[in-house]
């Protein structure tokens, strides 16, 4: 939509954090986006960017600016989804920011199964934890969120909530693998390879000890749950993952889940989600609703918090 394109060269530009990089990315001369955004900032009569000696931020005005330029571009969106939607044919493009854990295994084969029936509909998947998803539904980057344990839910508007204890990941040769639950006072006799502060699962395991006199005291960190799955079979140690971010056939492998006694790791809480207030384009109106009967067949529901 052409009338569309002066708030498209905003939001870029902001994206970008420098006229640049967006001219680039929008394949456009930076003379020319430099003389759209000055053009836009005249008929506005304030400024909407700071000009920096390496790239733009907004001014108070562009951040006011930015909010109603993004709802706009998402509302146009539906729209579009919605007629497509008139002639029987779904289309549409769906952004999801969500944790590390659900990546491997639970959303490709949701997005899949959607696809199979609707061919037309393209996606984009963040890895967002916590903060940052929400983050990404406020500034809609993304549509839905499906991250575990987020930090505020100021803005996040929840489709459903489910419970994930927390599972200790080892090599099947190791002493704790032939139990059926462990208890974590036992895991912390092992090396422990556990995520950095970003991620909710350290959050709950953290949680969990304060409770207690036991001491999280890793011999290695990392970002990647990957990383730490794999570490721990070369040192016989333990890692930390959630019921969704573990294959189904993970006990036919080299390694074993086993949960961790409730009594010592509450189980933490699994959230899909919205930003607030939002009407959603069709195309992810009806991903959220597969999600959320996937994740009710599949995990029991929290309770309000």
């Amino acid at each position: 939509m052409r009338h569309l394109l002066p708030l498209r060269y905003i939001d870029a530009v902001v994206r970008a954090g420098s006229i640049r990089r967006a001219a680039e990315a929008l394949s456009i001369t930076s003379t020319a986006l430099n003389r759209r955004i000055l053009a836009i900032e005249d008929e506005l009569g304030v400024q909407i960017f700071e000009r920096l000696p390496r790239g733009v931020r907004l001014s108070t005005a562009g951040e006011i600016l930015i909010q109603h330029v993004r709802s706009q571009l998402s509302d146009m969106e539906r729209v579009k989804s919605q007629i497509a939607d008139l002639s029987g044919v779904r289309r549409g493009h769906i952004s999801i920011a969500c944790s590390q854990s659900v990546m491997p295994v639970f959303l490709p084969e949701q997005i899949a199964l959607y696809r199979r029936e609707h061919p037309a509909v393209t996606f984009n998947v963040y890895r967002r934890d916590r903060e940052a998803a929400e983050q990404a539904l406020t500034d809609h980057t993304a549509d839905l969120a499906l991250v575990f344990e987020p930090v505020r839910l100021a803005e996040f508007e929840t489709l459903i909530a489910v419970e994930q204890p927390v599972h200790a990941l080892m090599a099947r040769k190791h002493p704790l693998a032939r139990h059926k639950t462990v208890r974590l006072r036992d895991c912390l006799r092992y090396p422990i390879a556990m995520p950095t502060h970003l991620y909710g699962v350290r959050n709950v395991l953290e949680a969990a000890v304060l409770r207690s006199s036991m001491k999280l005291q890793p011999v290695i960190e990392s970002d990647s749950f990957e990383f730490l799955r794999h570490y721990a079979r070369q040192e016989n140690a333990i890692s930390f993952q959630i019921p969704i971010g573990i294959s189904a056939g993970a006990k036919s492998g080299d390694d074993v889940s086993c949960p961790i006694d409730t009594r010592d790791v509450k189980p933490g809480v699994l959230y899909l989600g919205q930003l607030r207030g939002r009407a959603l384009p069709v195309a992810v109106s009806r991903f959220a609703t597969q999600i959320t009967a996937a994740l009710a067949a599949r995990f029991e529901e929290a309770s309000p918090r």
